[in-house]
């Protein structure tokens, strides 16, 4: 009996485990998937318009074979993904597991904490790029069959664009149940196309042997290293791994790896590879070219399917990613709208959507065609990815104690290739690689104003605040009249007395017969359990001092969290609280703290931020806001 129980068991989770792998393959290999309709053929008519010749093939091959093997399957997969801030994953996951609050050295904090920020910012860039791209590479198959639809494509594209983001609103939780299948089929027709071509001409398999990589980058010198730029194009999608490790785990998305991804992906590219061999003028669009003539139009509807995909786990991501720069300080409060009520990582962010859909309509008109878009695709991730590798060495090193040398000679070997890729995409800045390293230098030079101007804000209030337990123990002197009722004051400084308080008493002479001093505090891991999230301290009769601790991954809404919430002998009773918040009117003056740009920068940002009462979801008939002016 005790042998079938776990024979049972055991049966269950490798079905959950085969159903999250599915699952992980729509929504983490969507990216990196959409690669062969591009990759390849840029390699030889990128920047170089490399010679379409025997060596050259077998050796752009190898290249990247090895950089699928290397990059993806060992740097992410068997390392990277180690790296799991309570069970999440992402640039600014690891920014807050290499930096803690409490760290010893401040300085190197600060540095690694701005390398990581600059990495985050560099991933809006290549938000942009990647649903242009994608779309516009799948909509190009229909050229393929007639001239006659030319005129359209960027019509076309920018239609699918105009209702992939339209559609954001609805939430993804309808059509990410079908990503997985769809994106499955995808790769089974990748792989199926592959193996039509590498049984026409097998030698292309050689190419998994490294010297081809090494003679071509010896007989093609400087073109041979531009080149790699190109073959970056097929791991782009690396940082998805790791980014979307919270939904699903590490396991799955090996096993979706190693299982499904890899073998299509490879089969496909040495298919390529043999096509060119027998006709080297399909160069204009090799992936296309491998299909018979009939299967044209049904493959240019999967491959857009396969890259409206690919776009949507691109934008989801970069809802996640704005949510965290919220919760940790580096952006101001914005409109966040849960479109599922099961998943909380589901949500919908109205000022990042039509920023998205603007740049990618642009990037559409603008470069033409994805031959130009892919000039300026890889010098966002190569960058992001540099970052990583560094950001992994400093917690393994100081977090898990692993042996310095080790360390350093593996992350070492992994920058030789991430610094190659990244030296080769540099070449690419003047032909439009300039166009994300400039979004990712306005991004973060807005979220680093906002984190200063905040911090420069927080001391101005400091200074005027008397401290909440000197505030006592006046109001205990001459005891303020009480009124019936609970008042809690949100206060972004836990240990001052909150201006809306002084202010309530001062203008109204009374105070609540319960008062609450409510600091939200965000800790650098993902959640916090239910059992840290509540820290209370009693500073007299009916005065207390709270805080709520939440994750950069949560949202903190309060009504929620209080509802219900014991103090000695009293409830939390919403329909008795009134919520005070103080309403800082900003003015620029000659005071030290920030340059002048980027004061004028914050004021503006400060102005257009979205409320503390949506932001909080306190009910707007209980709360009542109370001004001050600020000299920033």
């Amino acid at each position: 009996m005790q042998d079938a129980s776990n024979s049972a068991t055991k049966n269950t989770g490798n079905r959950y485990l085969v159903m999250m792998s599915l699952t992980a393959i729509g929504v983490v290999y969507g990216d990196i998937g959409t690669s062969p309709l591009y990759a390849l053929r840029e390699c030889f008519a990128g920047q170089g318009n490399l010679a379409v010749s025997l060596p050259n093939i077998l050796g752009v091959l190898s290249l990247i074979f090895w950089a699928l093997i290397l990059v993806v399957s060992l740097k992410y997969l068997v390392f990277i993904l180690r790296a799991d801030n309570n069970g999440e994953g992402g640039i600014l996951a690891l920014t807050a597991l290499a930096t803690p609050l409490h760290a010893a050295n401040k300085g190197q904090r600060r540095l690694l904490v701005v390398m990581g920020l600059f990495g985050a910012a560099l991933l809006y860039g290549d938000g942009m790029i990647t649903p242009a791209i994608s779309v516009l590479s799948a909509v190009e198959g229909l050229t393929i069959t007639t001239p006659l639809f030319k005129p359209y494509i960027l019509p076309i594209t920018i239609a699918i664009l105009t209702g992939l983001f339209w559609f954001q609103h609805h939430g993804t939780g309808g059509v990410g149940k079908i990503f997985g299948p769809v994106t499955l089929v995808w790769f089974l027709v990748l792989a199926v196309l592959g193996v039509t071509q590498i049984i026409q001409q097998p030698q292309v398999l050689a190419a998994v042997n490294p010297w081809y990589a090494v003679s071509f980058f010896y007989a093609n010198g400087w073109m041979g290293f531009l080149v790699l730029g190109a073959v970056f194009l097929v791991v782009t999608g690396g940082e998805a791994l790791y980014a979307d490790m919270g939904h699903f785990g590490s396991r799955p998305i090996r096993l979706a790896w190693f299982a499904v991804v890899l073998p299509a992906l490879l089969l496909n590219y040495f298919g390529q590879g043999a096509l060119l061999l027998r006709h080297p003028e399909t160069i204009v669009n090799p992936f296309y070219h491998m299909a018979p003539r009939w299967a044209l139009y049904p493959l240019v509807v999967m491959a857009t399917m396969a890259t409206i995909i690919a776009s949507q786990a691109v934008i989801s991501g970069a809802f996640s990613l704005t949510v965290q720069a919220i919760q940790l300080g580096f952006s101001p409060r914005m409109a966040i709208e849960h479109t599922s009520t099961r998943e909380v990582g589901q949500v919908y962010l109205p000022e990042v959507n039509w920023a998205l859909m603007v740049a990618c309509i642009c990037l559409v008109i603008g470069f033409g065609s994805s031959g130009n878009l892919a000039a300026a695709y890889g010098v966002a991730v190569t960058s992001t990815m540099v970052i990583t590798t560094v950001l992994f060495g400093f917690v393994a090193i100081q977090r898990w104690h692993w042996p310095m040398a080790a360390t350093l000679l593996l992350c070492g070997g992994f920058l030789i290739f991430d610094c190659a890729f990244l030296g080769a995409n540099f070449t690419k800045i003047s032909h439009g690689g300039w166009f994300p390293l400039l979004v990712a230098l306005l991004v973060f030079a807005a979220m680093s104003t906002w984190k200063q101007g905040r911090k420069v804000l927080a001391e101005r209030l400091r200074v005027t605040a008397a401290p909440l337990t000197q505030f006592v123990e006046h109001i205990q002197s001459f005891s303020p009249r009480k009124v019936p009722g609970t008042s809690v004051y949100m206060n972004g400084n836990p240990e001052g007395t909150p201006a809306a308080l002084l202010h309530n008493l001062k203008h109204n002479k009374v105070l609540h017969e319960r008062v609450v001093s409510l600091s939200v505090v965000t800790e650098d891991t993902p959640r916090v359990s239910l059992n840290d999230r509540f820290s209370v301290e009693r500073l007299a009769k009916g005065i207390y001092r709270m805080e709520i601790h939440y994750g950069f991954m949560e949202n903190p809404v309060i009504p929620r969290a209080l509802k219900g919430f014991a103090i000695d002998d009293w409830t939390f009773d919403l329909d008795q609280t009134t919520f005070f918040l103080g309403r800082e009117s900003l003015v620029a003056s000659n005071k030290k703290g920030l340059s002048p740009w980027r004061k004028y920068l914050f004021l503006f940002m400060a102005k257009n931020a979205r409320s503390a009462t949506s932001f909080f979801g306190l009910p707007p008939d209980r709360v009542v806001e109370l001004g001050i002016q600020v000299e920033i």
